[in-house]
């Protein structure tokens, strides 16, 4: 194909309010530099790393739940998922699905044409299994939210699917977070794992891949949204925040809790884990500041893992199980690029059950 000089892309300016993302469509079409790709986004994915990276939520300064606002006030050196500063002007957004319609050199002219997914990780190609030298799609470098992209070859996984390209951009940061936290608290069939907040991106794909593992899965969610979570497999659905979390299980002995969520309920979370259960976690929408009684850690026999920088396999796990139709997408909404503001709003009301996608 001809490829234009200019695109239209949504590049955000700076930390702060949804102003700061603006809608150019006079932005340069990027050129694929030594082993990368250009790709031609046919949907990008929203995840809360696009909100909390642009409001500057990662900042330790800031001890709130995630929100769409900017944060008056954050550190200027640790603004982001690293625990470093990006560069601005940023073009978010990081779970696309596209073609490659160019190559840079040293990639392989025979991959022009491939449908990909993106593998969000960027790594040191001489040491990929070293996390403090990663980066993440659109955000240490530019992602999606415009016609066209770059990236590593290697971070362009080709994909052979009947899904459309809106619902295989619902995988790519959900899923991968999801199964990165069971991996990390190695969960089986043997395991009863809760999971709070399983109406959202990351707590669908908990849903569905601890149950293709084999475990038995309690879903906490608003009532509103049970009949959805219970399309995607959960074995038990509960209110999102009972009074008793405890006395609502009943004889259930959770051994895992996988968690995105925390905020002012986390405390009851560790209560209803069984002696030497795992507490695994990937995000903190609710709110990051929670109380610990060290003695329920020690006297309990827990383990409490993070889970952020995924293992190297497991992208190419997910899309092994996309082809096999092993795994199913949560698609909510899909909005035009233009209208980012609109889908970013619709994300952080988090009425929706499943993940929203914006299409150039």
């Amino acid at each position: 194909m001809t490829l234009p000089e200019k695109m239209c892309a949504m590049v955000t300016m700076g930390h702060g309010d949804l102003d700061q993302i603006v809608f150019r469509k006079d932005w340069p079409v990027p050129q694929p530099a030594q082993g990368e790709v250009l790709v031609k986004v046919g949907a990008c994915g929203m995840n809360n790393t696009d909100v909390n990276t642009r409001t500057g939520w990662y900042s330790r300064a800031v001890t709130q739940a995630t929100s769409g606002a900017g944060h008056e006030k954050i550190d200027a050196d640790d603004p982001s998922w690293g625990g470093a500063p990006i560069g601005f002007p940023r073009i978010q957004g990081a779970d696309v699905c596209g073609r490659i319609v160019a190559v840079g050199p040293g990639v392989d002219p025979g991959r022009i044409g491939e449908r990909v997914i993106t593998d969000n990780w960027l790594r040191d190609e001489a040491d990929p299994n070293n996390k403090e030298k990663t980066g993440y799609f659109g955000s240490e470098r530019d992602g999606g939210y415009a016609e066209f992209t770059t990236m590593p070859s290697r971070n362009a996984l080709a994909v052979n699917s009947p899904l459309s390209d809106a619902e295989l951009a619902t995988f790519s940061c959900s899923y991968s977070t999801a199964e990165g936290m069971l991996s990390r608290a190695h969960v089986t069939g043997q395991d009863v794992v809760l999971v709070p907040g399983a109406s959202g991106g990351v707590g669908g794909a908990l849903v569905q891949l601890a149950k293709r593992r084999g475990a038995r899965v309690i879903a906490l969610a608003s009532e509103a949204k049970h009949a959805s979570v219970a399309a995607l497999g959960a074995d038990v659905i509960l209110p999102r925040a009972p009074e008793d979390l405890h006395a609502t299980l009943g004889d259930e002995r959770v051994s895992v809790v996988a968690d995105v969520v925390g905020g002012p309920n986390w405390a009851s979370l560790l209560d209803c884990l069984a002696r030497g259960g795992r507490y695994t976690c990937s995000g903190a929408i609710a709110g990051p500041m929670v109380e610990l009684d060290l003695r329920t850690l020690y006297l309990r026999d827990l383990t409490f893992t993070g889970s952020t920088v995924i293992d190297l396999d497991v992208m190419g796990t997910l899309v092994r199980y996309i082809e096999a139709g092993a795994i199913k997408p949560a698609l909510a909404a899909t909005f035009p690029l233009e209208e980012l503001h609109m889908a970013q709003r619709a994300f952080i009301a988090k009425e929706h059950t499943g993940n929203i996608v914006v299409c150039p």
